[in-house]
C-alpha cells in the first residue's frame, strides 16, 4: 500500500522547521565587526525586548543636523545575568550617551551596541566567556 502526503504538508514541514534558523543570528551577519564606530547622543527610547535590546540616539551631525542612530544588543535576559536592569537604561533618556558599537553592514545608522557611557559615568561593556572584549 502506498501512502501519499499531501503537498501542502510538505510545504508546511519545510517552512516551520526553517523557523529556528530565523530565530538567532551572529552579531558578525548583519555588522562588520571590524569597522567599530563611536557615536554621542541623546538616548531617545530603549526598547527592552526579546530578541534584543534595542537603544535610539539622536545624534548632531557635522552640519548641525540630527540624525537617529540604532543600536541593537544582546538580549534583556543577558543583561539581568550582569546586573543591568530596564531602569539602569531608563533614567538615562533624555541625557546624553557614547554608545560604541560595530556598524552595518549596509552603511545605514545601525550598529551593534558593545559598549554604553551614561552620563553618571558608569558603562556597561560586553565581554565574551574568555575575558576578551567583543571583536
Amino acid at each position: 500500500m502506498k501512502f501519499k502526503i499531501p503537498p501542502i504538508l510538505v510545504l508546511f514541514t519545510l517552512l516551520s522547521s526553517a523557523w529556528p534558523l530565523a530565530a538567532h543570528h551572529s552579531p558578525s551577519a548583519a555588522f562588520d565587526m571590524e569597522k567599530k564606530i563611536t557615536v554621542a547622543g541623546t538616548l531617545t527610547q530603549v526598547d527592552w525586548i526579546n530578541r534584543y535590546l534595542v537603544v535610539f540616539l539622536e545624534a548632531k551631525k557635522d552640519d548641525g543636523g540630527v540624525e537617529t542612530w540604532k543600536f541593537e544588543s544582546n538580549p534583556p535576559s543577558w543583561f539581568r545575568r550582569v546586573g543591568v536592569g530596564r531602569s539602569d537604561f531608563a533614567k538615562a533618556i533624555g541625557q546624553t550617551v557614547t554608545v560604541e558599537g560595530a556598524r552595518a553592514k549596509n552603511g545605514s545608522l545601525y550598529g551593534y551596541l558593545l559598549k554604553i557611557l551614561f552620563p553618571d559615568g558608569n558603562s556597561l561593556e560586553l565581554v565574551f566567556p574568555t575575558g576578551n572584549k567583543a571583536p
